[in-house]
């Protein structure tokens, strides 16, 4: 187990060893960016490779592991997640930035994660399919079952640096494949945390390596042809250029959104507005379905912003390790900066500020913009901050098409009581998922997760990430005679 004090750096997990390299990566605290939330290192190319050939090996054990090993392990990494909540809740708050009521959250859904991860281990079924259809196939019937692909290739997001992660390494385990994890450089440390426990859990040697890398180091995992499946969380131009590299191995590809929600005139208004306040400005508007499009019907629009906009007002902004503190701050000072030209440019472009709009270091407070054309960059691309545009309309299937006019199409939130708009929604809207009386940032982990056009390719949630992570392959038996 890794000996970690305040002043020294965290070691990385290289296939079940901790070690150190030369090269030592300060995680800053977004709060407080004077003051970092601690270090590691980023592993060097000799060490890189040493994970690759040990997760090759460990293949040949994972993909013979029995359905009850495979559970066991994961259900050992759900309780040791459970045990470890606080800690890892406080660290997640520290290096991320996130408010201490969503870093639990996140720490409960991890442990979630690898929970599910058990049960799909223990019903990867496969069918039994009749053959004979014609009289030369008399005597035939086939049989399916999934087997692992290889070792996985997994690169996480900064956002939610613990379940996003999860997401990765639970189904791969589950699948019986090997796999190295390059974890965000702005906050490793949670998932080498997460070593810890994954090293007690009983993993077979070098079946596991957690590694913060360099970019270009990064990019040679991408291009390795030893893994058999890149999967990666994170922005479209970084992903597709991934893709582009990945040679013949399998790629999923979780990428951004500028989701869109719709208020219809027969939506519980006072549930829609608490949901969207949510939707909007949770985690400074830092994750890829956060609401960033308001199409509200023109015959609630004025009641629909006068309590949204209180209800924003009222969100309090701050140190993300309070408990009362809704807000935290947003990634780095980069980002705030670039949300506020952002924002200047759509106001030069004839858009007008309801509230907020005006960053204060790696702060930037709940935002509000109308009359924005949509060529406007918070209109037509990922915020991905604490700001929403909110655009009127009158026909239902044209609040559809406005949703559908984006590069993007992750998830969309639908607020309606009328059963044939949300039919409509569902069978028009370009999105991975449609939410009904709900907001697109909703997601639990058993369910399908992921987007079309820019958004990704492929989806995961545990038993789709499983389908990824294996391939499918019949036996035909046949009858002599």
């Amino acid at each position: 187990m890794a000996i970690v004090s305040a002043t020294r750096p965290h070691p990385i997990f290289l296939a079940g060893r901790w070690v150190e390299s030369p090269d030592v990566l300060e995680v800053a605290n977004p709060a407080d960016p004077s003051t970092p939330a601690g270090a590691t290192y980023h592993a060097t190319p000799e060490q890189y490779e040493e994970a690759v050939q040990a997760a090759v090996r460990a293949f040949e054990i994972t993909r013979h592991l029995p359905a009850y090993e495979r559970g066991a392990i994961l259900r050992s990494i759900s309780a040791g997640i459970r045990e470890r909540r606080e800690e890892l809740g406080h660290l997640l708050a520290l290096e991320a930035g996130k408010p201490i009521r969503d870093a639990l959250v996140e720490v409960d859904r991890a442990s979630l994660t690898f929970r599910l991860g058990a049960e799909e281990a223990e019903r990867m079924y496969g069918e039994t399919i009749p053959l004979d259809l014609m009289p030369s196939s008399k005597g035939r019937v086939g049989i399916t079952r999934r087997f692992p692909v290889g070792p996985v290739a997994a690169i996480s997001p900064f956002n939610f640096p613990l379940n996003l992660a999860a997401h990765k390494v639970a189904p791969a385990i589950a699948a019986g494949c090997s796999v190295v994890l390059k974890p965000p450089s702005k906050d490793p440390l949670v998932m080498l945390t997460i070593g810890e426990i994954i090293e007690k859990s009983g993993a077979p040697e070098g079946s596991v390596s957690i590694l913060p890398m360099t970019r270009e180091l990064g990019d040679r995992m991408v291009a390795d042809d030893r893994f058999k499946l890149l999967t990666f969380t994170g922005s479209p131009a970084v992903g597709w250029a991934m893709k582009a590299k990945a040679g013949k191995k399998r790629v999923v590809l979780e990428l951004g959104g500028n989701a869109g929600v719709i208020v219809d005139r027969s939506a519980d208004l006072d549930w829609a507005v608490r949901r969207i306040l949510v939707g909007a400005f949770s985690y400074a508007g830092q994750v890829c379905i956060s609401v960033q499009r308001i199409f509200v019907h023109a015959d609630v629009m004025d009641a629909f912003l006068d309590r949204f906009i209180a209800g924003a007002r009222g969100l309090k902004l701050g140190d993300p390790t309070d408990p009362a503190t809704d807000l935290g701050p947003m990634v780095d000072e980069k980002a705030a900066r670039r949300t506020q030209d952002w924002v200047d440019e759509a106001v030069a472009m004839g858009g007008r500020v309801l509230l907020g709009g005006k960053a204060d270091g790696t702060f930037f407070p709940p935002t509000v913009l109308t009359n924005t054309p949509v060529e406007a960059k918070v209109c037509s691309s990922e915020a991905f901050a604490p700001l929403v545009v909110v655009f009127p309309f009158t026909d239902f299937p044209d609040a559809v098409r406005q949703v559908n006019r984006s590069f993007f199409g992750l998830q969309t939130g639908v607020f309606t009581n009328d059963l044939t708009n949300a039919w409509h929604a569902f069978n028009e809207t370009e999105v991975g998922g449609v939410i009904v009386n709900d907001i697109p940032t909703y997601r639990i982990d058993h369910m399908p997760y992921g987007g079309v056009k820019d958004s990704g390719l492929g989806r995961e949630g545990l038993r789709w990430s499983i389908e990824d992570m294996t391939e499918l392959r019949i036996m035909v038996l046949a009858q002599p005679g």
